[in-house]
């Protein structure tokens, strides 16, 4: 199979929009309800932890699985499985089955990092639990956590003597592009109207309205 097929199939892999797809056998449009979109975090929102929970590792496996068998497959360098790993990321966040709108790509950028960017992956893990649990914004974490991804690279890349510019360019890249798919809850936080993450059964009942109780 040669090299470039590993790319274009992690397009397609991580274009399937595992979110919609669930909240579809729920009977329910996602992108009508809640954020209105597609990834775990809305699903869990909407629909509960078990199939928000699923929805996350199959968002994550996406971006993981092509990936590590690009490493396998491939002779020689990293770039292929650097170009799978932005595959995988674009079909997720950009996926032709809806019209190129699809997540914002977190799940499925840690899932690519894995077999790539370990060390990153890691600190930005720590600092996305401690900031979602300190704050409630599941943004800020997300955002934060995508950000230091350059810098933890950087430095790892420092200290240990063995520096990678496309691990490194790979890292930014995660960066920016996770910020830019944020760029909504930016402009909510400077409002001050980002909601905080509720779970689904700690959210008070709906009330029905009088005459619409049937």
């Amino acid at each position: 199979m040669p090299d470039w097929i590993h790319p274009l199939l992690a397009y397609f892999i991580g274009a399937t929009p595992f979110g919609f797809l669930a909240a579809k056998l729920k009977g329910i449009d996602i992108r009508q309800h809640g954020s209105g979109n597609i990834g775990a975090t809305n699903v869990l929102r909407v629909l509960g932890k078990p199939i928000g929970i699923t929805v996350l590792v199959l968002d994550a496996l996406k971006g993981l699985v092509p990936v590590w068998i690009a490493q396998r497959m491939v002779a020689t360098g990293d770039l292929i499985p650097i170009l799978t790993a932005v595959a995988a990321i674009l079909g997720h966040n950009y996926t032709f089955w809806l019209k190129f709108k699809g997540g914002k790509g977190i799940a499925t950028s840690a899932g690519a990092m894995a077999p790539l960017l370990p060390v990153p992956l890691l600190v930005a893990l720590v600092l996305w639990a401690i900031l979602f649990r300190t704050t409630r914004y599941v943004s800020v974490a997300s955002i934060t956590a995508a950000l230091s991804l350059p810098f933890t690279e950087a430095i790892r890349g420092y200290w240990s003597g063995i520096w990678s510019w496309g691990f490194f360019f790979l890292a930014l890249f995660l960066g920016i592009l996770a910020t830019w798919r944020h760029r909504g809850n930016i402009t909510r936080l400077r409002a001050g109207t980002e909601p905080k993450f509720v779970p689904k059964s700690r959210r008070p009942p709906a009330v029905t309205p009088p005459g619409n109780d049937d």
